[in-house]
């Protein structure tokens, strides 16, 4: 059971009319589901209740067709077709007596509409967000009407499905309330502009309006940016001292956040726990109603001083609630080793920006609830007697033999090294990715309690006498090795390398080779994290790097983790020469090629070393063999198809739910569940009857 001095996670919280059992508050998160997939999505916020948090939110949930963020996958609330939905969410939430909470938005300056076709509108006369050639147009006051009263038919619409929260959204720069607050996209002169006052008008509109609507049948919460971080251009936390002044008794609890959604959700490469602290710290003192805040918290004993130093209420949380949905409940009963604690990878928000389901490097069962029927905490019993070889103990393999294990089949998990981890043991000692060691710490201690699972270390295995052991079952999650020939994206067939050039991959790096000359050329064709990483530790190693990528930007997919103007910036603060829009050709001593990936045109770079970053080949070399001598084997995540930690993990987690499942050898179908949409009745068809 938990100790005394975490008591104080666990009072009730009143917020207006309802209370909460806890002070753990899921905030609204994106989930790349929303009103696409809406029986996943209540399956998923359903299990967070589960799992003991009080507070369980939905995403940001789109009010009226004016404004939407199409293809993105939001949430929709536009008219009463949108209430059943919402209502499953609900029933999930309640079944375990939490609270359910409704985030309704209004885009405004950052929605193209590219779905609906309709003018966006905000403050003023601006381009939308991003490159759309899309312009929003200033708002008049018969849209500033319509405005409020869409708002209110959207809260209507929530409280009939059930909701027991509903959020008036001013925060992350996603809605037209902020943009009318910050100095940023407000330029008007009438009673909505000029002083903060006046550009606090259509808040305190919303929330009086909202607070009528709702007339004591739910709490009322009001998610808002303390801090724009863009200096007197936008709104600072001095002016929303001003603004609690003036609105902070309103709603029934404050949830409050800093600068755009990549601050609020920083990685952890970028910044440490409880980052946002220092800028809210003291803001609860101008308003007596309770006060959420964010902070990516896997410590106890960190939320709990942000309870006892008056920082915050409520202890809010997207990340750490999608790393482990059972988080409260494993607090409430010291179950400290069963935590699965956040990385701050923002894995997670990549399914926002990808527009597909949420998952997770920790927890492979993220927006599989439904769809596959996986449970973070539960796994169905064995299915035979079956004994079960895992060859390697990298993410996959740890994450297969884990939860084989706990089905309760007899497991060896045989690894070639000294030691468990595989790539996540030598990634987390990368710069800036120490937090990625948990994804090892959690599987370690969780092994370690399992009795019907043996670690077999120093055991670099044959096809044959793999064979001989008789194992029934044979998993091979032996990896991927980084290719040393260029072969990657762009070039599809080797390079030309001139022998004498030294020539280093990730995996030379990562086990302590490093390159002997001071010049160096990476060519990054991976685009993710490993290219701007190993620039970095380059750099700090005194090298002078040029970092060569086909792409615009330097590790081009990390826009969609939120980090990727970070990096650059990091890489060019750090001395780093970014040639952006260009290829490498070849290689020869003292030398390397590169051509701009448009004009084809050719320059030399001087070069004592080339690093290649460019793609994997999987380490399946026993695979034939083995299936050759009649093994049932199979290759599993790295080792069948290299991707990321994330996807290894998932992988060992299906390999563990399918052993034993005879549908799972049905080829010839999804093997997960879908959502079809119902076809509208065919008026033409009816009309011609």
């Amino acid at each position: 059971m938990r100790e005394s001095r975490f008591d104080v996670l666990f009072e009730p919280v009143q917020l207006g009319p309802v209370t909460a059992r806890n002070r753990f508050f899921q905030v609204p998160h994106c989930n790349g589901m929303g009103h696409h997939h809406p029986t996943a999505h209540a399956e998923m916020r359903g299990v967070k209740a589960e799992g003991g948090w009080a507070v369980v939110c939905t995403e940001e949930v789109e009010f009226h067709h004016t404004s939407e963020v199409a293809p993105y996958v939001e949430g929709r609330i536009w008219d009463d077709a949108d209430i059943p939905m919402h209502t499953r969410l609900v029933e999930r939430v309640h079944e375990h007596g939490s609270l359910a909470g409704i985030e309704l938005a209004y885009s405004g300056m950052i929605a193209s509409n590219l779905y609906s076709r309709e003018s966006p509108m905000g403050p003023a006369h601006l381009a939308v967000q991003g490159t759309d050639p899309v312009q929003a147009r200033r708002m008049d006051r018969r849209d500033i009407d319509d405005l409020r009263r869409w708002h209110r038919q959207g809260v209507d619409r929530s409280l009939r499905a059930g909701y027991d929260l509903v959020y008036v959204y001013a925060g992350h720069g996603l809605t037209v309330i902020q943009h009318f607050l910050s100095r940023r996209y407000n330029d008007r002169t009438d009673e909505y502009g000029g002083s903060i006052a006046n550009r606090t008008r259509l808040l305190r509109e919303i929330l009086e309006d909202t607070l009528e609507e709702v007339d004591g049948r739910a709490a009322v919460a009001c998610r808002i940016c303390v801090d724009e971080l863009i200096g007197p251009a936008g709104l600072e936390r001095g002016e929303i001292e001003e603004v609690l002044g003036s609105v902070g008794e309103l709603p029934d609890v404050w949830d409050f956040m800093v600068g755009d959604w990549d601050f609020d959700s920083i990685t952890s490469r970028f910044a440490e726990e409880g980052a946002q602290e220092r800028y809210v710290r003291d803001l609860k003192r101008l308003t007596t109603k309770p006060v959420v805040g964010v902070g990516r918290f896997t410590s106890a004993d960190t939320m709990v001083r942000m309870i006892r130093d008056g920082v915050l209420d409520m202890i809010g949380s997207a990340r750490p609630s999608i790393a482990d949905p059972f988080l409260p409940k494993k607090i409430e009963e010291g179950r400290w080793e069963d935590i699965r604690e956040c990385i701050g990878c923002n894995i997670c928000v990549t399914g926002d920006f990808t527009i597909t389901p949420l998952r997770c490097t920790q927890n492979p069962s993220m927006g599989e609830e439904w769809r596959r029927g996986w449970h973070p905490e539960r796994i169905r019993a064995k299915g035979s007697e079956s004994r079960v070889l895992v060859v390697g103990a990298g993410p996959s393999g740890l994450e297969a033999a884990h939860w084989l294990g706990k089905r309760g089949y007899d497991v060896v998990l045989a690894e070639a090294t000294g030691a468990l981890g595989g790539r996540v043991a030598l990634e987390s000692r990368l710069p800036g990715l120490s937090a990625w060691i948990r994804v090892l710490d959690y599987r370690k201690s969780q092994l370690e309690r399992l009795g019907n699972v043996e670690q077999a270390f120093d055991s670099e295995l044959t096809a044959d006498e793999i064979a001989s052991y008789e194992f029934d079952h044979v998993a091979l999650a032996t990896g991927a090795r980084w290719r040393a020939d260029g072969v990657g994206r762009w070039h599809t067939s080797p390079i030309e390398i001139v022998a004498g050039m030294p020539v280093l991959t990730p995996d030379d790096l990562m086990a302590g080779r490093m390159p002997a000359g001071e010049r160096v050329v990476l060519f990054d064709d991976d685009h993710y994290y490993m290219g701007g990483v190993l620039a970095e530790l380059l750099a700090a190693a005194g090298h002078a790097v040029t970092l060569v990528t086909p792409e615009a930007r330097v590790s081009d997919w990390t826009q969609a983790t939120m980090e990727q103007r970070r990096i650059q910036k990091r890489l060019l603060e750090a001395g780093v020469t970014a040639m952006t829009t260009h290829t490498l050709v070849s290689a020869a001593p003292g030398s390397a090629t590169v051509a701009c990936a448009y004009t084809e045109q050719e320059h030399q770079l001087p070069c004592d070393a080339l690093v290649l970053v460019t793609s994997r080949l999987p380490s399946d070399a026993l695979l034939e063999p083995l299936r050759d001598a009649g093994v049932a084997v199979r290759a599993i995540g790295d080792a069948l198809s290299p991707g990321t930690i994330a996807a290894a993990v998932w992988d060992g987690r299906r390999f563990a739910e399918e052993l034993d499942d005879p549908a799972a050898d049905d080829r010839d179908r999804p093997p997960f569940l879908r959502e079809v949409v119902q076809l509208a009745p065919d008026e033409a068809a009816v009309a011609s009857g």
